[in-house]
C-alpha cells in the first residue's frame, strides 16, 4: 500500500552519470511504497569546484530537498557549511549524508558503517591486525574509522599529501580505545609502504584509481600476496583491475558492492526515518550492475 510521503533527495559530487545511487535508492521506495525522487547534482555540470557544494546544500533547503548524498570531491568540503554533525561525522571530519529538518541541515557519515557491514559480510573470518590503506581522503577515513572498530592494530595509510595522511593518522588515533591503541604509519608512495605491505593482513584501496575502466590500479600487482585479502570500495566496474589482479594472485577479494549497498540502506533510513530491506537492496544492486555490464 502506497506510504503517501514524498521525499526529495539529491547526490552532489563529480562524475555521477554513472552512479547506481538514484536506481537504488527509488526501488527500494517503491517496494516500501514512498513516493522518492533522487537527482543527480553534477559539480562538473554546473562547472563547480568542491566548495560549490555549500551553495548548493543553501539552495537544496531552500528548494524542499528532505537530504542529500554528498561524495567525491566535497565530502570535507562540505562540513563547514552545515549546521551540525552527528557525532561519527564530527570524529572524521567528513559527510556523505546531509538531513534537513527544522531549518537545519545535519551531516551524517554513513560510508564507515557501509564499510563496516560490507566486510562482515564478505570477509567475516579475515585477519585485521594490520592493513594496508591507499587513500586518505573522506572514503579513506571512513574505512580507517571502520577498521578500528574491527580490530586494527596496526595501519599503514599511503597518500601523496603528507598533511592529509596525517589527519587520518590523528582521527584514527582519537578513534582508538584506550586499551586497544592503533600505531599508524604514513607513506607517500606505495613503494615507501613495501615493507609493510610485505607483512600486512590485508589492503583496501579507497582512492579512485579503478573507476576509469583503463585498466589502472593503485600499485603493481607484484606487491599482492596470497596470503593477503584485498578489498576495494570502487564500484564501478564491480570487478576492478586491482581485485582482477589479486584474484590472480590467490588473494580473497572484496569488491566495493557491499559498502555503497549498506551505506546507501542507512542513508535511507536517515532520510526517511524508514528503515529499509537491505537484503532487497543488495539484490537490487545486483539487478542494477549486471544490467550496467550488458
Amino acid at each position: 500500500m502506497p506510504d503517501g510521503r514524498r521525499f526529495l533527495v539529491g547526490l552532489i559530487g563529480s562524475d555521477l552519470g554513472p552512479s547506481l545511487s538514484p536506481a537504488l535508492h527509488e526501488r527500494e521506495a517503491d517496494e516500501l511504497g514512498v513516493r522518492y525522487l533522487y537527482q543527480r547534482i553534477d559539480l562538473d555540470s554546473l562547472a563547480l569546484d568542491a566548495e560549490g557544494v555549500g551553495m548548493l546544500v543553501t539552495q537544496a533547503a531552500q528548494l524542499g530537498f528532505a537530504g542529500l548524498n554528498i561524495t567525491h570531491p566535497s565530502k570535507q568540503a562540505v562540513v563547514k557549511y552545515l549546521d551540525e554533525l552527528s557525532a561519527d561525522a564530527a570524529a572524521l571530519g567528513a559527510v556523505n549524508t546531509v538531513v534537513f529538518g527544522q531549518g537545519r541541515a545535519v551531516g551524517h557519515n554513513t560510508d564507515w558503517s557501509g564499510f563496516l557491514t560490507g566486510f562482515r559480510r564478505g570477509l567475516a573470518d579475515a585477519a585485521v591486525g594490520d592493513v594496508v590503506l591507499l587513500g586518505a581522503g573522506g572514503a579513506g577515513t571512513a574505512v580507517a574509522f571502520a577498521l578500528v572498530r574491527l580490530g586494527v592494530r596496526e595501519l599503514t595509510v599511503v597518500d601523496l599529501v603528507a598533511d592529509r595522511a596525517e589527519r587520518l593518522a590523528e582521527v584514527v588515533r582519537r578513534a582508538a580505545p584506550d586499551d586497544r591503541p592503533v600505531t599508524v604509519h604514513t607513506a607517500r608512495s606505495v613503494e615507501q609502504a613495501h615493507e609493510r605491505l610485505a607483512v600486512a593482513d590485508g589492503l583496501v584501496n579507497a582512492t579512485p584509481v579503478g573507476m576509469s575502466r583503463d585498466g589502472a590500479t593503485p600499485l603493481p600487482a607484484g606487491l599482492l600476496r596470497a596470503r593477503m585479502w584485498v578489498a576495494d570500495i570502487v564500484y564501478r566496474p564491480l570487478l576492478t583491475e586491482l581485485l582482477r589482479q589479486a584474484q590472480v594472485a590467490g588473494c580473497r577479494t572484496l569488491d566495493g558492492g557491499g559498502m555503497v549497498v549498506a551505506q546507501a540502506a542507512e542513508t535511507f533510513r536517515l532520510i526517511t526515518g524508514i528503515s529499509p530491506d537491505i537484503e532487497r537492496m543488495y539484490r537490487h544492486f545486483s539487478a542494477l550492475t549486471a544490467a550496467a555490464a550488458t
